[in-house]
């Protein structure tokens, strides 16, 4: 699955990224992933790995970012967009060439990580949940997301996609339209099956 065949070197690794805080929540989206995979069915190594590497470029200069994601033809919207976004796609090309991950699972749950995608599987909605819960996050409403995670996880996705969408729009900022697209998906299939179901 990758080239680190060792969990500290590996940690060792992606600390040397970020700055003390951003590898403690770091910490805290891995275990949180895992016990989310654990309860919903998803593979609880891979989810531990995504949360490991999910944020490997936030602490990037944005320069860095951008000239990766040029260099990967990234869709316009996402480059002329919120630069909070870059991190997770400059990630998913990153963890490939510098730490040899190839499991498009993980690839796929580090991407989409902060702005959802239609159609999301099990192990992408984990690792985005767990990214909004883990136990260094502390913000308005993220209790109800955390209950919610405990029995229904697209609700729980659903209610913390709405809550970033709300924030973006009274912070008069753009919404990136996969993070609509994916709101609309959870909301309709909620209303198709008359209940959100994990």
């Amino acid at each position: 699955m990758n080239k680190w065949s060792n969990r500290e070197e590996l940690l060792t690794h992606v600390r040397a990224q970020m700055h003390d805080k951003r590898y403690q929540h770091t910490l805290g989206v891995a275990e949180s992933a895992s016990l989310l995979a654990k309860r919903y069915g998803a593979d609880p190594l891979k989810a531990e790995l995504a949360g490991f590497l999910h944020d490997y470029c936030k602490c990037w200069p944005v320069d860095k970012m951008f000239e990766i994601l040029v260099r990967h033809d990234m869709p316009i919207e996402l480059l002329e967009g919120e630069k909070e976004l870059w991190h997770a796609f400059a990630a998913a090309i990153v963890i490939q060439s510098e730490l040899g991950v190839t499991d498009p699972e993980i690839l796929q749950a580090v991407r989409y990580h902060t702005t959802g995608r239609q159609g999301m599987t099990l192990l992408e909605k984990v690792v985005c949940v767990a990214d909004y819960i883990e136990p260094n996050r502390n913000y308005p409403g993220v209790e109800e997301i955390r209950a919610l995670a405990l029995h229904d996880l697209d609700a729980a996705l659903s209610h913390a996609l709405g809550g970033t969408i709300r924030f973006l729009i009274e912070k008069q900022k753009t919404v990136y339209p996969l993070t609509l697209i994916a709101y609309n998906d959870l909301v309709s299939r909620k209303g198709r099956v008359g209940g959100f179901n994990g």
